[in-house]
Protein backbone atom coordinates (compact mmCIF):
# COMPACT_ATOMS: atom_id res chain seq x y z
CA UNK A 1 0.00 0.00 0.00
CA UNK A 2 1.76 3.24 -1.25
CA UNK A 3 1.32 6.50 0.18
CA UNK A 4 -0.76 7.89 -2.40
CA UNK A 5 -3.56 5.00 -1.72
CA UNK A 6 -3.13 5.63 1.97
CA UNK A 7 -3.72 9.64 1.91
CA UNK A 8 -6.97 9.78 0.68
CA UNK A 9 -8.01 6.50 2.73
CA UNK A 10 -7.36 8.90 5.43
CA UNK A 11 -9.27 11.96 3.74
CA UNK A 12 -12.46 9.65 3.66
CA UNK A 13 -12.39 7.78 6.62
CA UNK A 14 -10.63 9.67 9.24
CA UNK A 15 -9.88 8.04 13.06
CA UNK A 16 -11.54 4.92 11.58
CA UNK A 17 -8.95 4.46 8.45
CA UNK A 18 -5.85 5.27 11.33
CA UNK A 19 -7.95 2.41 13.70
CA UNK A 20 -8.34 -0.26 11.35
CA UNK A 21 -4.98 -0.33 9.76
CA UNK A 22 -2.64 0.48 12.86
CA UNK A 23 -4.96 -2.84 14.29
CA UNK A 24 -4.74 -5.17 11.55
CA UNK A 25 -0.98 -4.59 11.23
CA UNK A 26 -1.04 -5.16 15.59
CA UNK A 27 -2.93 -8.38 14.84
CA UNK A 28 -0.21 -9.39 12.50
CA UNK A 29 -1.53 -8.74 9.11
CA UNK A 30 1.11 -6.83 7.27
CA UNK A 31 -0.08 -3.32 6.80
CA UNK A 32 1.89 -0.07 7.29
CA UNK A 33 0.04 0.86 10.48
CA UNK A 34 2.53 3.36 11.69
CA UNK A 35 3.06 5.34 8.34
CA UNK A 36 -1.10 5.60 8.62
CA UNK A 37 -0.72 6.84 12.04
CA UNK A 38 2.45 9.65 10.91
CA UNK A 39 0.09 10.50 7.60
CA UNK A 40 -2.92 11.16 9.65
CA UNK A 41 -1.36 13.14 12.19
CA UNK A 42 0.48 15.17 9.40
CA UNK A 43 -3.01 15.76 8.09
CA UNK A 44 -4.26 16.87 11.24
CA UNK A 45 -1.58 19.62 11.72
CA UNK A 46 -2.09 20.67 7.87
CA UNK A 47 -5.19 21.14 7.42
CA UNK A 48 -6.94 21.36 11.01
CA UNK A 49 -9.42 18.81 9.44
CA UNK A 50 -9.06 16.23 12.14
CA UNK A 51 -9.00 16.49 16.06
CA UNK A 52 -4.87 15.53 16.79
CA UNK A 53 -6.38 13.97 20.23
CA UNK A 54 -8.59 11.47 18.61
CA UNK A 55 -6.28 10.61 16.24
CA UNK A 56 -3.36 9.27 18.73
CA UNK A 57 -6.69 7.57 20.61
CA UNK A 58 -7.38 5.94 17.54
CA UNK A 59 -4.01 4.80 17.13
CA UNK A 60 -3.53 3.68 20.44
CA UNK A 61 -6.73 1.66 20.44
CA UNK A 62 -5.86 0.15 17.57
CA UNK A 63 -2.66 -0.66 18.72
CA UNK A 64 -3.86 -2.28 22.17
CA UNK A 65 -6.91 -4.50 20.49
CA UNK A 66 -4.76 -5.33 17.67
CA UNK A 67 -2.04 -6.59 19.70
CA UNK A 68 -4.53 -8.59 22.07
CA UNK A 69 -5.96 -10.15 19.21
CA UNK A 70 -2.19 -11.53 18.14
CA UNK A 71 -1.60 -12.04 21.80
CA UNK A 72 -4.55 -14.68 21.71
CA UNK A 73 -4.13 -16.03 18.13
CA UNK A 74 -0.66 -16.81 19.05
CA UNK A 75 -1.25 -18.78 22.60
CA UNK A 76 -4.21 -20.57 20.68
CA UNK A 77 -2.88 -21.91 17.95
CA UNK A 78 1.32 -22.04 18.82
CA UNK A 79 4.30 -21.70 17.39
CA UNK A 80 3.67 -23.90 14.01
CA UNK A 81 1.09 -21.65 12.99
CA UNK A 82 3.59 -18.93 13.12
CA UNK A 83 6.92 -21.47 11.30
CA UNK A 84 3.95 -22.82 8.58
CA UNK A 85 2.27 -19.03 7.62
CA UNK A 86 4.73 -16.70 8.83
CA UNK A 87 6.52 -16.23 5.77
CA UNK A 88 3.38 -15.08 3.94
CA UNK A 89 3.21 -12.30 6.62
CA UNK A 90 7.11 -11.70 6.01
CA UNK A 91 8.11 -13.31 9.04
CA UNK A 92 10.45 -16.48 7.71
CA UNK A 93 11.63 -18.37 9.95
CA UNK A 94 14.81 -16.78 10.69
CA UNK A 95 13.04 -13.83 11.79
CA UNK A 96 10.46 -15.28 14.20
CA UNK A 97 13.35 -17.23 15.87
CA UNK A 98 15.26 -14.23 16.47
CA UNK A 99 12.33 -12.86 18.25
CA UNK A 100 11.44 -15.88 20.19
CA UNK A 101 15.23 -15.61 21.17
CA UNK A 102 14.52 -11.96 22.30
CA UNK A 103 11.23 -12.64 23.52
CA UNK A 104 12.70 -15.44 26.25
CA UNK A 105 15.69 -13.04 27.21
CA UNK A 106 13.85 -9.90 27.57
CA UNK A 107 9.68 -11.01 27.79
CA UNK A 108 8.20 -7.91 29.27
CA UNK A 109 10.66 -5.24 27.25
CA UNK A 110 9.93 -6.56 23.94
CA UNK A 111 6.39 -6.25 24.51
CA UNK A 112 6.38 -2.39 25.75
CA UNK A 113 9.66 -1.59 23.00
CA UNK A 114 8.29 -3.85 19.91
CA UNK A 115 5.81 -1.54 19.17
CA UNK A 116 9.10 1.11 17.64
CA UNK A 117 10.76 -1.32 15.77
CA UNK A 118 9.03 -2.42 12.84
CA UNK A 119 9.58 -6.15 12.76
CA UNK A 120 8.82 -6.56 16.29
CA UNK A 121 5.59 -4.57 15.99
CA UNK A 122 3.79 -7.81 14.21
CA UNK A 123 5.70 -10.07 15.99
CA UNK A 124 5.79 -9.42 19.58
CA UNK A 125 2.09 -10.02 20.43
CA UNK A 126 2.05 -13.34 18.72
CA UNK A 127 5.34 -14.32 20.71
CA UNK A 128 4.11 -13.27 23.94
CA UNK A 129 0.79 -15.58 22.83
CA UNK A 130 3.16 -18.50 21.85
CA UNK A 131 5.44 -18.02 25.06
CA UNK A 132 2.32 -18.17 27.56
CA UNK A 133 3.35 -14.78 29.01
CA UNK A 134 1.49 -13.89 31.59
CA UNK A 135 -1.84 -11.78 30.14
CA UNK A 136 -2.18 -9.57 32.50
CA UNK A 137 1.40 -8.21 32.29
CA UNK A 138 1.26 -8.09 28.57
CA UNK A 139 -1.64 -5.85 28.82
CA UNK A 140 0.02 -3.23 31.10
CA UNK A 141 3.00 -3.21 29.11
CA UNK A 142 1.28 -3.72 25.85
CA UNK A 143 -0.90 -0.51 26.61
CA UNK A 144 1.61 1.71 28.15
CA UNK A 145 3.94 1.03 24.47
CA UNK A 146 0.24 1.63 22.55
CA UNK A 147 0.08 4.74 24.05
CA UNK A 148 3.12 6.39 23.99
CA UNK A 149 4.05 4.96 20.20
CA UNK A 150 0.84 6.94 19.42
CA UNK A 151 1.56 9.94 21.80
CA UNK A 152 5.04 10.15 20.51
CA UNK A 153 4.81 9.90 16.72
CA UNK A 154 1.25 11.26 16.36
CA UNK A 155 2.15 14.67 18.18
CA UNK A 156 5.77 14.65 16.19
CA UNK A 157 3.68 14.12 12.97
CA UNK A 158 1.01 16.43 14.12
CA UNK A 159 4.02 19.67 15.04
CA UNK A 160 5.60 18.91 11.71
CA UNK A 161 2.13 19.05 9.30
CA UNK A 162 1.55 22.29 11.20
CA UNK A 163 4.82 23.67 10.77
CA UNK A 164 4.77 22.88 7.14
CA UNK A 165 1.56 24.35 6.66
CA UNK A 166 3.12 27.92 7.97
CA UNK A 167 6.27 27.34 6.50
CA UNK A 168 6.68 27.73 3.02
CA UNK A 169 9.62 28.25 0.43
CA UNK A 170 13.15 26.55 0.77
CA UNK A 171 13.00 27.06 4.69
CA UNK A 172 10.25 24.31 4.31
CA UNK A 173 11.98 22.32 1.52
CA UNK A 174 15.03 22.02 4.20
CA UNK A 175 12.98 21.21 7.23
CA UNK A 176 11.01 18.19 4.97
CA UNK A 177 14.81 16.82 3.63
CA UNK A 178 16.00 17.08 7.40
CA UNK A 179 13.38 15.03 8.72
CA UNK A 180 13.03 12.13 5.63
CA UNK A 181 16.35 11.99 6.44
CA UNK A 182 16.09 11.71 9.70
CA UNK A 183 13.22 9.03 8.69
CA UNK A 184 15.91 7.15 6.56
CA UNK A 185 18.33 6.92 9.04
CA UNK A 186 17.12 5.85 12.01
CA UNK A 187 15.25 3.05 9.47
CA UNK A 188 19.00 2.02 8.30
CA UNK A 189 20.26 2.16 11.74
CA UNK A 190 17.45 0.18 13.06
CA UNK A 191 17.98 -2.58 10.12
CA UNK A 192 21.73 -2.55 11.44
CA UNK A 193 20.59 -3.46 14.68
CA UNK A 194 18.36 -6.23 13.89
CA UNK A 195 21.17 -8.17 11.55
CA UNK A 196 23.82 -7.72 14.97
CA UNK A 197 20.96 -9.64 16.57
CA UNK A 198 20.56 -12.06 14.07
CA UNK A 199 23.97 -12.78 13.88
CA UNK A 200 24.16 -13.04 17.77
CA UNK A 201 21.32 -15.56 17.52
CA UNK A 202 23.34 -17.80 15.04
CA UNK A 203 26.28 -17.81 17.45
CA UNK A 204 23.58 -18.83 20.07
CA UNK A 205 22.07 -21.19 18.42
Amino acid sequence: MFIEHIQPLIVQHGYWAVFLVVMLESAGVPLPGETVLLLGAGYAGATGNLDIAWVIAAAAAGAIIGDNIGFWIGRTFGANLLLRYGKFIHLPEARLKLGQYLFERHGGKIVFFGRFVAFLRVLAALLAGVNKYNWGKFVFFNASGGVIWAVVMGAGAYFFGDAMHRVSGPLGIVALVIVVGGVVGAMILMRREEKKMERELADVG
